[in-house]
């Protein structure tokens, strides 16, 4: 019998549906500690998901388990998960100190007022925390959303869009804190339809199309294991043409254009261009000065497998 731990967050053959809509269909996968995005279109199935990791949605077949235990009807969970929805769940007549004091109060913390004043400072929010929740931005609502979720200092913290708003200064200072609670060991698994910003931070990454699971992993190897469509690289050298001409011998190279004056070299294999390339420019007496990859993000990652 292993002695491993529990995955923080395991879905088994999870599916959801609404009458006759399918809004997510036999998917499992296992998120353990680090920073996960959850990323696909609208309308795939990304909040319905979040909903059955915290508890808050029944699935209809399939089991949601964190931290080994059952998420649904399991209100025990919430001392170990700080949920974050899209939703702008303020109270208007409450402070934003009094927003994040609730929330400690209903965790039972034993001093409510020191729990929130940490969890506001977090979020750096401790100079608009008297002023009431309704007449803050977009922004300052979702801040005191995750000082609110991390009030009671959960292990597995669950963000359905949580820059929705936030300036750039305020993104990136999420950012850290994220990337600070995920080096201690906790596990983030957030949605975003900003892909730079997941490229950024997530360790991992999770695509739901169609409400299936489409991939899984680093989006890398991911897209390492594309066999069926090319890498695609910018090439500048000191004699693009000559360059050009020997890499039409090199069998890894699957295409060569000139685009815009620049040439576009198209291979199969990652690693096989990345030898053929210098082994080529040495053979034709010729510099290399760049070689960039034009396909290679996550933006293109995760739009191959929206459109396939």
């Amino acid at each position: 019998m292993s002695d491993s731990p529990a995955p923080a967050i395991e879905l088994r053959a999870v599916s959801r549906w609404y009458g006759n809509v399918v809004a997510v269909n036999d998917v499992s996968f296992e998120v353990g500690p680090g920073i996960t995005g959850l990323l696909g279109p609208n309308g795939a199935g990304k909040s319905t998901i979040l909903h059955m990791m915290a508890g808050l949605l029944r699935p209809s077949a399939g089991e949601v388990r964190i931290l080994g235990q059952p998420a649904w009807r399991n209100p025990a969970i919430y001392r170990s998960v700080g949920l974050v929805p899209e939703r702008e769940a303020v109270y208007g007549f409450l402070s934003g100190r009094e927003f994040v004091e609730l929330a400690a109060r209903l965790h039972r913390l034993p001093d409510p007022a020191r729990a929130a004043a940490r969890a506001i400072d977090l979020v750096e929010m401790g100079s608009a925390a008297s002023r009431p929740c309704g007449g803050y931005s977009k922004g300052m609502k979702q801040r005191i959303k995750i000082a609110a979720a991390l009030v009671h200092d959960p292990q597995v913290l669950v963000l359905d869009e949580p820059f929705n708003g936030a300036d750039p200064r305020q993104r990136l200072h999420l950012m850290d804190l994220f990337r600070s609670m995920a080096a201690e060991g906790r596990t983030i698994l957030y949605s975003s339809h900003i892909l730079e910003e997941v490229e950024r931070i997530a360790d991992t990454v999770l695509v739901i199309v169609a409400g299936r699971l489409a991939a899984s992993g680093d989006y890398r190897s991911i897209r390492a294991l594309m066999t069926d469509r090319p890498h695609t690289f910018i090439v500048r050298s000191s004699n693009d043409r000559a360059l050009a001409a020997r890499l039409l011998d090199e069998p890894a190279i699957h295409g060569l254009a000139f685009e815009d004056g620049r040439l576009e070299v198209r291979a199969r294999e990652l690693l096989a261009a990345a030898r053929a390339l210098p082994a080529a420019a040495r053979a034709a007496g010729v510099t290399l000065y760049e070689v960039r990859p034009t396909d290679e993000s996550l933006e293109s990652v995760f739009s191959y497998l929206v459109r396939r």
